[in-house]
C-alpha cells in the first residue's frame, strides 16, 4: 500500500501539494515505517519532501502533509533571525535530516514558550510550551540508529514533527488564546519572546 502511494505521488510535479487541517490523515496516528521502499524510492520521496519544504517554506515536513500515512519527517533550520532572537528562542542551526520512526522524551523540567505555526494550518500561528530540551531517538534513511539531546529551537521542531506523525497538531498544545494570523505576528507580536502578546492577549506564559 504505502509503495503505490508513494509510486503514485512520485508522478506529480514538485512541490507537492500540503494537506490542511481537516483531513483526516493529519488526525491519525501514522504507521511505522518497516522498510516498504526500494532504496531508489525512499530517497526520491525523502528529496521529494526536502523541495516541498524549502518551497513552502518551512522548518519541517511529516509525511501526513502529503497524505502519506507513515512515520517519516524531514527538518532542517538555517537561522537567520536578529541576534536577540536568535539567544532568545534558542535558534541554533539544525542541518537537514531525515526521522524514521522517531519518538522523544523531554529531559529535566524546564520548558519555553514561542509562537509556532505550521505548514498544515496555514495563515495562523499560536503559542505552544514544550519541553526546552529533549532526547531524540530515530532512524535516518539509511536504517542507521541516532540517539542525540536537542535543546532550543531543534528540539522544538522535533517535537512539532514528531507530533505530526501521532495525529497531533500544534494547536492541540497552544494557549488558544494567543492565536494570531501570521500576518498579525509579524505586525505585532515579533518580539523574541511572547511576553507582550501574554499580557494584551490574556494568557499565562507560564502554564504547562
Amino acid at each position: 500500500m504505502l509503495a503505490e502511494l508513494v509510486a503514485e505521488l512520485l508522478t506529480r510535479p514538485l512541490p507537492w501539494p500540503i494537506v490542511q487541517a481537516g483531513d483526516p490523515v493529519l488526525r491519525n496516528p501514522a504507521r511505522p515505517y518497516e522498510g516498504e521502499l526500494s532504496a531508489e524510492a525512499l530517497a526520491a520521496l525523502v528529496e521529494g519532501m526536502k523541495v516541498t519544504m524549502h518551497e513552502a517554506p518551512g522548518v519541517g515536513l511529516a509525511a501526513p502533509q502529503i497524505g502519506l500515512p507513515v512515520r517519516i519527517a524531514v527538518a532542517e533550520h538555517r537561522p537567520g533571525a536578529d541576534p536577540s532572537t536568535l539567544r532568545a528562542r534558542g535558534m541554533t542551526p539544525l542541518p537537514f535530516r531525515v526521522l524514521v520512526n522517531p519518538r522523544y522524551t523531554p529531559l529535566g523540567s524546564e520548558r519555553a514558550a514561542f509562537f509556532e505555526g505550521c505548514l498544515s494550518v496555514s495563515g495562523w500561528q499560536a503559542v505552544v510550551s514544550r519541553p526546552l530540551r529533549v532526547r531524540l531517538e530515530t532512524q535516518d534513511e539509511t536504517g542507521a540508529s541516532v540517539d542525540e539531546e536537542l535543546a532550543g529551537w531543534p528540539a522544538r521542531i522535533v517535537q512539532h514533527e514528531t507530533d505530526h506523525l501521532g495525529g497531533m497538531l500544534y494547536l492541540d498544545r497552544a494557549e488558544l488564546r494567543s492565536l494570531s494570523t501570521s500576518a498579525a505576528v509579524v505586525a505585532r507580536w515579533s518580539q523574541p519572546t511572547p511576553a507582550d502578546a501574554a499580557r494584551e492577549l490574556g494568557f499565562d506564559l507560564t502554564s504547562d
